[in-house]
């Protein structure tokens, strides 16, 4: 379990002696790692009793080319800013660089926190 509250340490080092239980609204999770492969999603409950779909793999993407949305098959990620091990692991994030059958592109939303992959054709 992922805690955002207090550090258990002060600046010295030293020991910090907790004040109370976690609460909930310091709750928090590890990231989602979506990778391409056969859909799977996972629903999250969130504060004010939301939810969020988290895709835990899918092959599926949204490609925004020129004004005009398709459906198009995911094949491959081709680049990750967010991290170069992804490449190698085939993990979909904001800003990655996706081919599919409908060409090169950079996805703009976030599937670990959407469901979706939305993504704009790249020109190259």
């Amino acid at each position: 379990m992922q805690d955002q509250g207090r550090s258990t340490r002060k600046r010295t080092g030293g020991r910090l002696r907790p004040i109370r239980n976690r609460k909930k609204h310091q709750l928090g999770r590890l990231p989602t790692e979506t990778q391409v492969g056969e859909p799977r999603f996972k629903t999250v409950g969130t504060r004010g009793n939301n939810e969020k779909t988290r895709a835990l793999a899918t092959n599926v993407a949204n490609v925004n080319k020129g004004g005009e949305t398709v459906e198009a098959t995911i094949e491959d990620v081709v680049e990750n800013d967010a991290n170069p091990n992804y490449v190698r692991r085939n993990i979909i994030t904001k800003g990655a660089l996706i081919e599919t059958d409908a060409g090169t592109a950079r996805v703009t939303s976030r599937p670990g926190q959407t469901g979706q992959v939305n993504a704009v054709a790249v020109d190259e």
